[in-house]
């Protein structure tokens, strides 16, 4: 239940070193003014992941060392932990320290972050609360988070943020599509007339080696015929030709085949001599009779290597495999655009599917949004009744948006009047700073009925307050610190005497320095806190009684 178990602080302006434990529960620390109390909490503030200088350097000389150690068992950070890459232990600990030239370093858990992740994790930890911190009470996402907790919309919530997610999404998609396809038309005739170009040539893989070597022999025709018949009479000529010598060479080796196999081996490579000249005499006079000149042919060759080099030169690459690439590329193109008006209209009804369900559950919401509101102003007037506010009144009216929201489709009207007669206006300008101070009180400690709250930090809210209006402000802490930790710095005794645990924070004046400390107070110490800040130093007996009575 408890997150801050231990705070320790060294070389903090006036804190020379500070060691404090604490406890689960309502922890009240008191002091006279000056004593340090905004100290601690300035303290404190640095592993909240607040910026600091050299000025909170008590000795440059020194680093300042502020260490927190929080149980956060009972809070789901594990998947923050898991985002940021930082090691999970329920027992965390973030230290902060500020050097003597002036750098900053934080730690959880001795990983090294930035300020911005040690920020995200201390909002998470501590809600520090004062008079002058109530800006968050008159944002409409806030008052819409109480009316949803008292509602139990968690789970509404959960389904509508994750169709909100598919929503965006798909309409971030659409945007692109339109968009694309505003750009391809554009391109269009371009990008059809150079894949028409594409398609027309004759691209192979191997086509214009081919279509070189048929030009190369297309216009060398007469000499390649001259070469082929000198060939074949070489090979075929009754009177010089190879054929007619191998012939009488074949009956040389037939006759002494009979004389032994190393004969016999000679005859028959002689005989597979014969056989492969007489098939090249074949294969010139073949060649010879499918040869002719054709004029017609080679201009088309020739045709056909032009427009393959005009097209190599035109989009800038080096062989026939680039252009089937870009070929394939454009038909994808082309494609895509004839294709874009039936891929927009079935993201279009996509959309509007997501849409319809963030729309059924945005009426669910309302509803049940609508039939807590009574209950909550009934709550709010109450309980401000009894911290001196009788005429307390809110005005809470929810009306649908035309836009889809984080937390769903609502325009939320969170209107107050303190006193009778007067209208009601918005929180952040009809409202004191005493009102908004206890309206956040009161509205704290109902969250706190529904939600897993962090530590909460009182800071002097009870400032002007009366006494008995003081008490029930007490008596409101101690309740929260039922089911969570709560913090009260205070200068009231009333408040002062409703905490578990009591800490007083003084200054120590030792030679030439001064120290501010903090020490926790027994029963009797607590008794003269109390009797101190009711009648001042001049103890009386009155004022004794009354802090035992306050005490009891």
């Amino acid at each position: 239940m408890f997150v801050l178990a231990n705070l320790s602080i060294t070389n903090y302006a006036l804190i020379d070193h500070l060691n404090v434990r604490f406890d689960k529960g309502f922890t009240v620390i008191t002091g006279e003014t000056g004593a340090g109390k905004s100290i601690l909490l300035g303290g404190l503030s640095l592993v909240l992941g607040k910026r600091a200088d050299l000025s909170v350097l008590r000795d440059t000389s020194q680093k300042c060392i502020v260490e927190a150690e929080f149980d956060i068992h009972n809070y789901v950070l594990k998947p923050f932990f898991e985002e940021n890459d930082l090691d999970y232990d329920g027992r965390t600990i973030i230290r902060r320290e500020i050097l003597g030239s002036g750098k900053s370093r934080a730690f959880i858990n001795d990983t090294p972050v930035t300020l911005d992740i040690l920020s995200k994790l201390g909002d998470r930890l501590i809600d520090v609360h004062s008079q002058h911190q109530t800006l968050q009470l008159v944002e409409n996402d806030f008052q819409l988070r109480l009316i949803d907790a008292l509602a139990d919309n968690k789970d509404l919530l959960k389904d509508y943020a994750l169709s909100l997610q598919a929503y965006n999404e798909t309409s971030r998609k659409l945007d692109q599509l339109i968009e694309y396809q505003s750009n391809a038309i554009k391109e269009l005739d371009y990008n059809s007339f150079l894949l028409d170009e594409l398609e027309n040539a004759p691209l192979k893989v191997g086509i214009l080696k081919e279509l070189e070597e048929q030009y190369e022999q297309l216009s060398n025709v007469e000499t390649i015929m001259e070469q082929l018949s000198k060939g074949y009479r070489l090979l075929n000529d009754e009177q010089i030709g190879v054929l007619n010598s191998l012939s009488e060479l074949k009956q040389v080796s037939a006759k002494l085949s009979g004389f032994g196999s190393r004969y016999a081996e000679l005859d028959e490579r002689i005989q597979s001599i014969f056989i492969e000249v007489d098939d090249l005499a074949e294969g010139f006079s073949s060649l010879e009779d499918d040869i002719e000149a054709n004029p017609v042919l080679m201009e088309a060759v020739n045709s056909k290597l032009q427009l393959l080099h005009d097209l190599l030169k035109k989009h800038g690459v080096a062989d026939i495999e680039s252009l089937l690439t870009i070929k394939e590329g454009l038909q994808e193109k082309v494609g895509a655009t004839v294709d874009l008006e039936s891929r927009i209209e079935a993201v279009q009804d996509e959309l509007k599917s997501y849409g319809e369900k963030l729309e059924a559950i945005s009426i669910e919401l309302r509803k049940k949004r609508n039939r807590m509101i009574p209950e909550l102003k009934k709550q709010l007037e109450v309980v401000l009744g009894e911290l001196g506010m009788p005429n307390a009144q809110f005005k809470i009216e929810i009306s649908p948006s035309e836009h889809f929201k984080t937390n769903g489709k609502d325009d939320l009207s969170f209107l107050f009047s303190a006193n009778k007669g007067t209208a009601f206006g918005e929180l952040k300008k009809v409202a004191s700073g005493g009102e908004l101070s206890r309206i956040m009180l009161v509205i704290k400690s109902i969250l706190s009925k529904y939600e897993n709250l962090p530590t909460m930090m009182f800071d002097e809210i009870d400032t002007g307050v009366s006494g008995e209006i003081s008490n029930r402000m007490g008596e409101i802490m101690a309740e929260m610190s039922k089911t969570m930790q709560v913090f009260s710095i205070t200068h009231l005794p009333q408040v002062a005497s409703k905490g578990h645990y009591h800490f007083k924070v003084y200054k120590d004046d030792n030679f030439d320095k001064t120290n501010t400390k903090m020490k926790q107070l027994n029963d009797d110490e607590r008794v003269v806190e109390l009797a101190e800040m009711l009648g001042g130093k001049n103890l009386s007996d009155s004022a004794l009684a009354h802090a035992r009575q306050l005490l009891n």
